[in-house]
């Protein structure tokens, strides 16, 4: 299974903080265990330098020892006054024994000699010999003059020499007592199992010994720093030394002398402490894998432990499209939850405000899903608390339906603003808790269902009553429009509203009858008894009507359609029956446009006609309807067909005296040939044309005689006759009328231009 971000995170910082706190653990264990190997070998090596120092300085302290107590013998006195030859055998013996008696006390290997001063002789290892006076000199220049002390200490090619001037405690010293210990001798004695190295140095710093001058593993400045440093430490201790260009670190273990202030030195040997330290390596290497195995296992269990909450909390939530890849929640969970979250979180917030501002779409649609009984009881029940409404007892229920009684004097397409409007004066008008939202219901009807609680008929009655009344007053005041109200009977249950909205637009049917401003409550209504059906059907004012639309008197058309509605619902009670009849009234307009040949009602746009008159409940409206819809577009309609027929009647008149001018004509004998009465085509003519037949027919005659005379050589006699003048003065007196000139003049003066 692919890990996360998050597994990783958590898996890594584990094992980083593992893997540190063994690490540093190991460390400490590491150099502690370092600290206790060096203390310990320094330790064991301090000790070994407090034996040998203590072992070496008691065999020298027994040197001087006996060498101090023979020389306050007397017989040291007698001997060393006493020049011994070849023959002073017991002399020499006695000398001899003493220093064989003080060798068995001593450092094996060590050569003693004693040397007299006063009688220049000197016994060594058996042997006697003389001083010459240089030897002399030399001995007391070296060992006497240039001392301040009777016993000293000094280094020869060979080893060291203990030197002890004698008397011990006289100022004039009679001998001289050399102790010769070889460099074997001290190796011999110093040396241990494991051969360190070890240094002596006196109390000025000078080298006195060391086990491998070839290796010579200090350097002297090195060996002047540690004598320095050693002057003013305690008698054992250790101290590094730096590292420097031509030496590496190193750490000293010494042990300081209190006899004669010698310092013994030993090197700490790194490969001792590697080799004693090899086996506690081991183990904390082995104890570290051991460790680091531990927590990587650690590490992923842990890591599995708490990014499995991390996974479920994935699985529950939904994909977030809106993620990038980085983001994805195999890279970073914690990223992409905290991404969900607030994603989820936002769509809340917004889905609240959503909600919040769809809030009076979905009451509206609940309103209007009640109207048509879409809704159940369950949704019911469960869409009721979300909106606000509360289920109480004796809680009754009315429909109220407002319709526009007219528009006032706005245009017809400004009926849903208006519908808009009064709705909004209904929900501001009504108490809240006294309806639920008003709704617009149609294209013509407003709805509202009032709340009731503890109220009886009577008090309910009037309550509405009151609310209607305040609504027809405020409607009329803030829009200049009247409306008519349908009031239900009340209901308790809301799923009966379907049935509720029918009373009321039952209700609203008859304000034809009542005239606008009407508040009808259908149970008033529904108390009419229904009996036979008498229709009267007002035929002579139809007739005068249809006449108006036939000459096309507008005037006469408008006051002959109100009349004609009035007899219709004043003689007709009941709503139904003016619908029959307005029905009948429609259909036999349609009758009247088909023989004159026009085509109003007919059209595309007037399909819902019937649908459209019976929608409206208000008299007013249907009457402006009937009027400026159907029957003025026919009065136009025939009015325009019959100026095209005085158009084409007028255009034959003016074609025929164009074409037979020059024979004889007259109305008469036009009317005749075109089957119309001579005095409705003089009318027809001058209407269109502006001028009478015979003025029209004298101008073309006079017209075509101009150009007779300039075009021809008839005379004006003959120009008269041909255009059916009786005598030629006639013409003249014509022609001089119009053109303000004579024939005669009129031809000389074109001729002569």
């Amino acid at each position: 299974m692919k890990k996360g971000k998050m597994f990783y995170t958590i898996f890594i910082t584990i094992l980083v903080l593992g893997i540190g706190l063994v690490a540093s653990f190991g460390s400490y264990i590491y150099f502690t265990t370092i600290s206790s190997v060096v203390e310990r070998v320094s330790n064991t090596k301090q000790s070994y330098m407090a034996q040998m120092r203590n072992s070496l300085e008691q065999k020298i302290q027994t040197i001087e020892y006996a060498f101090n107590t023979y020389s306050t013998t007397s017989s040291f006195n007698e001997v060393v006054k006493h020049p011994i030859t070849e023959k002073d055998f017991i002399a020499y013996r006695n000398v001899n024994t003493q220093l064989n008696y003080i060798a068995t006390m001593g450092l094996e290997g060590t050569e003693y000699s004693l040397i007299s001063l006063d009688q220049n002789w000197k016994i060594s290892n058996g042997s006697l010999s003389y001083l010459t006076k240089t030897e002399r000199e030399k001995l007391i220049n070296t060992y006497i003059d240039q001392q301040d002390k009777g016993l000293f200490w000094i280094r020869t090619d060979k080893g060291i020499r203990f030197v002890n001037t004698l008397p011990v405690f006289s100022k004039k010293k009679q001998a001289i007592a050399l102790s010769d210990i070889s460099s074997q001798t001290l190796s011999h004695t110093i040396q241990t199992e494991d051969h360190m190295p070890v240094f002596i140095l006196n109390n000025q710093g000078d080298l006195m010994y060391e086990t491998e001058p070839a290796t010579r593993l200090l350097s002297a400045q090195q060996l002047q720093h540690i004598s320095e440093v050693t002057a003013k430490s305690d008698n054992t201790g250790m101290l590094t030394l730096e590292k420097t260009k031509h030496q590496p670190a190193r750490q000293i273990i010494y042990a300081k002398s209190a006899y004669n202030n010698w310092t013994y030195l030993t090197v700490l040997d790194k490969n001792e402490i590697a080799n004693a330290f090899q086996t506690t390596k081991f183990g904390i290497i082995m104890m570290g894998l051991v460790l680091t195995l531990l927590i990587v296992v650690v590490a992923y269990v842990i890591a599995i432990y708490f990014t499995k909450p991390f996974q479920q909390i994935q699985r529950s939530l939904p994909k977030n499209p809106n993620l990038t890849f980085k983001n994805e929640p195999s890279k970073n969970e914690i990223e992409w939850i905290i991404d969900s979250i607030d994603t989820i979180v936002t769509e809340k917030e917004s889905l609240e405000s959503l909600i919040q501002s769809e809030m009076p779409q979905l009451e509206t649609q609940l309103i209007l899903n009640l109207f048509r009984k879409r809704i159940s009881v369950e949704e019911l029940a469960r869409k009721m608390p979300r909106l606000g409404y509360s289920q109480l007892e004796n809680q009754m229920y009315i429909t109220m339906l407002i319709q526009l009684d007219n528009l006032g004097d706005r245009e017809p397409s400004d009926k849903d603003v208006l519908l808009l409007a009064i709705n909004k004066i209904v929900e501001e008008t009504i108490p809240e808790q006294q309806r639920m939202l008003p709704i617009i219901l149609n294209d013509d009807t407003q709805a509202t269902i009032f709340i009731l609680t503890d109220k009886n008929e009577h008090e309910i009655r009037k309550q509405v009553l009151d609310d209607a009344t305040l609504l027809i007053q405020t409607v009329k005041e803030y829009l200049n429009v009247s409306i008519s109200i349908g009031i239900s009977t009340a209901y308790s249950n809301l799923l009966e509203s379907k049935e509720a909205c029918e009373m009321s637009k039952q209700a609203l049917h008859h304000r034809l009858n009542l005239g606008k401003e009407s508040i009808i409550f259908y149970e008033d209504i529904s108390m009419v008894i229904s009996g036979p059906v008498l229709l009267y059907y007002p035929t002579e004012l139809e007739s005068q009507l249809f006449d108006a639309i036939r000459i096309g008197d507008e005037e006469q058309v408008h006051h002959t359609v109100r009349s004609l509605l009035a007899e219709m619902m004043t003689k007709n009670n009941h709503s139904m029956n003016f619908e029959v009849l307005l029905v009948r009234f429609v259909n036999n307009l349609i009758q009247l446009e088909q023989l004159l040949g026009i085509e109003v009602l007919l059209t595309q746009d007037n399909h819902a006609l019937y649908h459209r008159l019976l929608d409206i409940r208000n008299p007013e409206e249907i009457e402006r309807m009937l009027v400026e819809q159907i029957i003025f577009p026919m009065v136009k309609s025939m009015k325009e067909k019959t100026n095209q027929q005085f158009r084409s009647l007028s255009e034959k008149i003016a074609a025929i005296i164009r074409a037979e001018y020059d024979q004889e004509l007259s109305l008469e004998l036009i009317g005749d040939r075109l089957h119309y009465n001579p005095n409705y085509l003089s009318s027809i003519f001058k209407k269109e044309y502006g001028t009478t037949f015979s003025e029209y027919l004298m101008g073309y005659r006079l017209q075509m005689g101009k150009k007779w005379l300039v075009e021809t050589d008839m005379t004006i006699k003959e120009i008269a006759e041909r255009l059916q003048y009786h005598n030629s003065q006639n013409f003249i007196r014509s022609f001089r009328k119009k053109e303000q000139v004579t024939p005669g003049a009129y031809r000389k003066m074109k001729q002569a231009n």
